[in-house]
């Protein structure tokens, strides 16, 4: 837990992953579209992946991978990233860690 606590709050915005995620490169490409270079943490090529994903889940992450974290916190999986995409709400929670004006 304190692995992904530190990860997660060390970085603006944060994608829990595995190399192998589709889902992963899609939210990851959505967020450079908006301005955004998310740190990505494939948590299976970390010894301690099998703790992290346990930690996801305590965190209510529905499955391991992949869990989306802005400013420290929790916004979920793929479903959720979209959902706020689509209500104009992802924009202003991922603006501060722009690295470009938007």
């Amino acid at each position: 837990m304190d692995k992904v606590r530190r990860v997660s709050s060390e970085n603006g915005v944060v994608i829990f992953s595995k190399s192998s995620c589709c889902l992963c490169y899609t939210v990851s490409i959505l967020l450079q579209e908006l301005g955004v270079t998310p740190f990505i943490y494939e948590i299976d090529k970390d010894p301690d992946g099998k703790e992290i994903e346990k930690a996801l889940i305590k965190l209510g992450c529905n499955t391991p991978v992949l869990a989306v974290f802005i400013g420290g916190n929790f916004m979920g999986s793929t479903n959720e990233i979209m959902s706020l995409h689509l209500r104009g709400s992802l924009i202003p929670l991922i603006k501060p860690y722009h690295h470009a004006a938007y």
